[in-house]
């Protein structure tokens, strides 16, 4: 209802830490010839993921870090939303379903009742229910930047959209390889999520691969039923 509203919607997640380490994956090989990784290897330091996703259209921005304290989190999520920001157009309440603008209206004037009155509701922020998401300092800059926090349910982490996203972006970037350093695990998912955006897949509930398992039912049932 976010984006039919003309509020964005975004998604954020953080994963890892991978290691430098030989990644697996299936492969083709002749008879006898199986695929064989080191058996040793180096540690040689761990890289981490953060991730912002727009599901409808598929955008992904991330960066590699070695580690997620608030500090790091907070900082590159302040300046990339800000850079998201100021790429929106204006809301236009006239266009905004009546139930949405209820609902952030009577949000502002909860949270304004102790403080400065907010900006219009601009975008909505999917974050897992951690802790470190929910810092004052960090809600209230999101508040004061027309953005509203949304948490998933404790193990409802699959409703945010950014962990999906991010085991495509693992698999694409790490399957197969053998990364030697953080910085070549980094660079890889960079140009793995580069060459998504260059013609990116958006997320969309009961989308296309629920009408083919819908279809797959249907089938099924009419099977039984012969």
């Amino acid at each position: 209802m976010g984006e039919a509203a003309g509020i964005s919607v975004w998604c954020e997640d953080e994963a890892g830490p991978y290691q430098t380490k030989p990644y697996a994956t299936p492969t083709w090989q002749p008879a006898g010839q199986p695929q064989r990784q080191p058996h040793e290897y180096v540690r040689n330091g761990t890289a981490h993921l953060i991730t912002l996703f727009h599901p409808a259209s598929g955008q992904v921005h991330l960066t590699g870090v070695p580690h997620t304290t608030n500090v790091i989190l907070h900082g590159w999520l302040e300046q990339e939303l800000t850079a998201i920001l100021a790429q929106l157009t204006e809301p236009d309440p006239s266009v905004e379903p009546t139930t949405v603008r209820a609902s952030w209206q009577h949000w502002q004037e909860q949270i304004s009742a102790s403080g400065p009155p907010l900006p219009p509701l601009r975008l909505i922020l999917v974050l897992d229910n951690l802790v470190g998401h929910k810092t004052p300092a960090f809600v209230q800059w999101l508040f004061q930047h027309g953005i509203l926090p949304l948490y998933t349910p404790v193990a409802g982490s699959w409703l945010n959209m950014a962990e999906s996203m991010q085991r495509i972006l693992k698999n694409r970037a790490l399957d197969g390889t053998y990364p030697q350093s953080f910085t070549e695990m980094v660079q890889a998912f960079v140009d793995v999520a580069a060459h998504w955006n260059r013609q990116p897949t958006s997320f969309v509930w009961a989308g296309k691969r629920k009408a083919r398992r819908d279809r797959a039912l249907c089938r099924y049932a009419c099977h039984l039923t012969h």
